[in-house]
């Protein structure tokens, strides 16, 4: 199979076949180009290398449209269908089965990818206090960190292992933890985890598909310091198909039930929750509106026995993995500021209180500031800078197809090599007959070199765009003294032929001799080629 650098040849053009050839016909081409390419016929080291690449692409090229079953795949879903690593299993007689089967089996194959390794996780929490740092104390009021590693052992069994410390003033804590998750069925899974630390307990949760659109969870977990013991259940239903509700119940120590509900659709993302229990209740909300592929803006609020405050903020992709983010916050525990950076599975987040009383004036200077500084940066520093970083990396797409190009010119001039031989034979057999012989032929940006004139030497920006063809076309001359290209069948795919100009629409000039008559013919990369063809 091909390389994902390199670009994709079209399998029917490497044999030289219609797309409609039969079983014999593509026996009888894989027979042809095998005695041109096959490697045992060659003694120079280069030429020997040159051939068994070629070869090796012939071969591959017969093995799939030789077989019924690969080659209705390959003709309805391309190579990317076979590379798969997929075997279908039974016939499916509909192109559409076909396609959805390897839609399936091809997010199978990623799904199975990501999951054969560890996933770790981890977060650090930098709590900062302005007012702490202005009366002579520190400014870091307290750290907290988490890690987790999650690692697939096998496809029913998720492994996960965890810690978690934490210090505030002079205190602190910390917790480790072991879950370990089995897939019973694609249906129902259960959970067990074992922690230890200052909440040591164990627990067991079991969750099952009910329906099409709904999923039930039951647990127990047991504390080791206290004996006491937890009960919870929850149900979650697809109310539509951007919306989500969930009930959950819990009875034990802390026994309460909570009412929730998420929707989503390509641009905004809300949520909300209302929990009624023996130790609090409250209800929260949250709102997300995604401005552009890149940037978004938050608002949440939260109200109850034990929080009130209201949220907003924003953050923005900065990189292919990485996200910044910036909030404001203000509430009964004062007035902050909360900076997070993601990256990967990685968190930084620093709230700073920069106020643990509530003053008007300093609360909107506090969310004005901020605010403004944003705009600006992003108008003067962070357009230009990802103007810029997307301008380079143009450039070095366009210098790795560049590279690539010239890679495959390089391998089109080698295949041509192979070929000279027997075409100078055939073309020498065509001249002393009257026949057809091709004069010149060339393939790619043809409007660029009729600009800067067919018939005059051509510049080196010209000369990149198209390709001489006229030996593998002399070559593909039949006995008979006819030369045919099949419709539909990409011309960069015939041995000898490469893209020159990826992207740019390609055509194929050829002028030839017949009979001692001049012709010349223009077609597209994908028209039918047949000459010779006599001017009445």
């Amino acid at each position: 199979m091909q390389s994902s650098e390199a670009p994709e040849r079209d399998l029917y053009a490497i044999l030289h076949i219609s797309r409609e050839a039969s079983d014999e016909e593509i026996r009888k081409a894989f027979r042809q180009w095998a005695q041109v390419y096959h490697p045992d016929k060659y003694q120079d080291p280069e030429m020997k290398d040159v051939a068994t690449a070629n070869f090796q692409r012939i071969r591959d090229a017969y093995e799939i449209l030789s077989d019924e079953h690969k080659r209705e795949i390959y003709d309805i879903y391309g190579l990317e269908g076979l590379n798969s690593g997929y075997e279908l299993g039974e016939k499916l007689s509909k192109p559409e089965e076909i396609k959805e089967m390897l839609e399936r089996l091809r997010r199978k194959k990623e799904e199975d990818k990501i999951s054969a390794h560890s996933r770790p996780t981890s977060a650090l929490l930098a709590n900062l206090s302005l007012p702490q740092y202005l009366d002579g104390g520190s400014i870091i009021r307290g750290m907290a960190m988490s890690s987790e590693v999650q690692s697939r052992l096998s496809k029913r069994n998720l492994m996960a292992i965890g810690g978690n410390l934490s210090v505030t003033g002079a205190s602190g804590t910390g917790s480790a933890s072991a879950m370990l998750k089995h897939q019973i069925s694609s249906v129902a899974s259960v959970e067990f985890v074992a922690t230890a630390g200052l909440r040591a307990l164990l627990s067991v949760q079991t969750s099952r598909q009910l329906s099409q659109h709904s999923m039930a969870t039951s647990g127990i977990a047991i504390s080791l310091r206290d004996g006491s013991i937890n009960l919870t259940n929850a149900w979650t239903r697809q109310i539509s198909d951007t919306t989500i509700g969930n009930i959950q119940l819990v009875l034990g120590t802390e026994s309460g039930i909570s009412v929730g509900w998420q929707t989503k659709d390509d641009k905004t993302s809300a949520s909300g929750e209302v929990k009624f229990g023996t130790a609090s209740l409250g209800a929260s909300v949250h709102y997300t509106h995604h401005f552009s592929a890149k940037s978004h803006g938050r608002v949440s609020g939260r109200i109850g026995s034990t929080a009130l405050e209201f949220e907003i903020g924003g953050g923005r992709i900065i990189s292919e993995f990485s996200t910044v983010r910036l909030f404001y916050n203000i509430g009964i525990q004062g007035i902050s500021w909360k900076f997070e950076l993601h990256r990967g599975g990685q968190k930084l987040i620093i709230p700073v209180l920069l106020s643990s009383e509530f003053n008007a004036l300093f609360a909107t200077s506090a969310f004005l500031v901020p605010s403004s500084l944003y705009f600006v940066l992003k108008k003067y520093v962070l357009k230009p800078y990802h103007r810029n970083r997307e301008r380079q990396k143009t450039l070095d797409k366009m210098a790795k197809s560049s590279i690539q190009v010239q890679e495959a010119r390089k391998a089109a001039k080698k295949a041509q090599k192979i070929l000279e031989t027997v075409s100078n034979r055939k073309k020498n057999k065509q001249l002393e007959n009257g026949g057809l012989v091709i004069s010149k032929a060339v393939y790619g940006n043809l409007h660029e070199m009729e600009r800067s004139g067919v018939h005059r030497d051509q510049n080196d920006e010209v000369a990149s765009q198209v390709l001489d063809v006229t030996l593998p076309l002399n070559f593909l001359v039949n006995d008979s003294g006819q030369l045919k290209l099949h419709e539909g069948i990409k011309k960069s795919g015939l041995m000898g032929f490469c893209d020159p100009c990826p992207g740019i629409p390609k055509q194929l000039l050829v002028e030839y001799t017949y009979r001692g008559q001049n012709y010349q013919v223009v077609v597209g990369d994908s028209e039918e080629l047949l000459i010779p063809q006599e001017r009445t």
